[in-house]
C-alpha cells in the first residue's frame, strides 16, 4: 500500500460549504491536521468517528459534525476503526501495533490490545461483538477476545502484509486482503484457509461482506472494485471507472456501493449492475475513506486535504439519486 500511514486528529471548525458548479454542497469539517484514514458510523447512525494521520481519533455528532470526543493514547498513526455491534464502544487500531478500546459515551480508555509487532491496519468487531478481527503488516490476521484481549486464533497466509479485515454476518468467517493481491476467507472457529479470491492485479486495499452476506467486495491498487460469490469464490463483476487506485468502499441504500478513489473521487454504482450511477469531484486529493450512515441520511468522505466532507441531503448524499 503507498501510503505512508500515520494518523491524527485536531478540533473541528466547521467552516463555510464548499460549491463546485453543479455539484452537490457538502459541510466541509475543518480540524485533522493532516490525512483522515478512516471513517465510521455509529450503529444508531447518530455519530462519526474519524481517524487521521496526526495521531488520535475524534468523535462527532451526525447531524452537523460537532465535536463530541478527540481520544488519545496511540504512540504512532491511527488507521482504522470499528464500533462494537451496540455503539458503546469504538475500537482503533495503530501503527504501535495496538488495539485500543474506547468508551463512545465518555471518550476514556477501556482496555488496550498488543495485537501485533507491526502496524495494525485493519480492525473489525465480530456480529456480536465478543470478538475483533485485525490485519498487519507483520503478514497475518488473527482474532481476539474483545473482553479480555486473549488471542484466539492467527492467521497465516498471506505472504505479504495485510490491509483489511471484515467478519460475515453470523461471524464465523472472516475475509483477508494485502499487498499479495489475494482475497483470503478464514473460519474464525478452526483458523484454517477457506478459500482464496484471485484476480486483483496489485494490492488489495479493502475488504467487505455485502448486506446479505452473499457477497464480498475488494477494491484496490489495480483501480477496480470486484464483487465475488461469498459461496463459490467465483467473480462475479469486475467494476473499472476510478483512474486511480480504489481504498475504500461502502454500502448504500437501494442496492448501491459506494467507493472512495487516488483519482479524488467518490462514484456511486449499482452493485446488480456494475454501472456508475454517479460521480462527486469531492475533494482536492486522495479520498482514502467514505462511510454510510446506517439510516440513509448521512455520508462522510475523507483523504488527504484533510477536510471530512459531511453530505446530509437527498442532492448531497453520494447515491441517492
Amino acid at each position: 500500500m503507498k501510503i505512508t500511514f500515520r494518523c491524527a486528529l485536531a478540533f473541528v471548525a466547521l467552516s463555510p460549504s464548499i460549491t463546485r458548479g453543479d455539484e452537490p454542497t457538502p459541510t466541509a469539517l475543518r480540524g485533522h491536521t493532516s490525512d483522515v484514514w478512516c471513517l465510521v458510523f455509529s450503529p444508531d447512525g447518530k455519530q462519526f468517528a474519524s481517524a487521521s494521520k496526526d495521531g488520535t481519533v475524534q468523535i462527532r455528532g451526525a447531524a452537523t459534525g460537532d465535536e463530541r470526543h478527540t481520544l488519545k493514547g496511540h504512540t504512532g498513526d491511527v488507521l482504522r476503526l470499528a464500533y462494537s455491534p451496540n455503539g458503546s464502544l469504538l475500537a482503533s487500531s495503530g501503527g504501535d501495533g495496538t488495539v485500543r478500546i474506547w468508551d463512545t459515551k465518555t471518550g476514556k480508555a477501556e482496555r488496550t490490545i498488543k495485537a501485533h509487532g507491526n502496524w495494525v491496519p485493519g480492525v473489525a468487531f465480530s456480529p456480536d461483538g465478543s470478538l475483533l478481527a485485525t490485519a498487519s503488516a507483520d503478514k497475518t490476521a488473527a482474532i481476539w477476545d474483545a473482553a479480555t484481549g486473549e488471542n484466539r486464533c492467527t492467521f497465516k497466509g498471506h505472504t505479504a502484509e495485510v490491509w483489511g479485515v471484515a467478519f460475515n454476518g453470523n461471524g464465523k468467517r472472516v475475509a483477508s486482503v494485502g499487498k499479495d493481491s489475494v482475497v483470503r476467507v478464514w473460519d474464525t472457529a478452526s483458523g484454517k484457509e477457506e478459500m482464496t479470491f484471485k484476480g486483483h492485479t496489485g494490492e488489495v486495499y479493502s475488504v467487505a461482506f455485502s448486506p446479505n452476506g452473499n457477497e464480498i467486495v475488494s477494491c484496490g491498487s489495480d483501480k477496480s472494485v470486484r464483487i465475488w460469490d461469498a459461496t463459490t469464490g467465483a467473480e462475479k463483476r469486475k467494476i473499472a471507472g476510478h483512474k486511480g487506485g480504489v481504498y475504500a468502499i461502502a454500502f448504500a441504500p437501494g442496492g448501491r456501493l459506494l467507493s472512495s478513489s487516488a483519482d479524488r473521487t467518490v462514484k456511486a454504482w449499482d452493485l446488480a449492475t456494475g454501472k456508475e450511477v454517479r460521480v462527486w469531484p469531492a475533494h482536492a486529493g486522495d479520498v482514502y475513506a467514505v462511510a454510510y450512515s446506517p439510516k440513509g441520511d448521512r455520508c462522510v468522505t475523507g483523504g488527504k486535504d484533510p477536510a471530512i466532507f459531511l453530505w446530509s441531503d437527498d442532492d448531497a448524499v453520494p447515491g441517492k439519486k
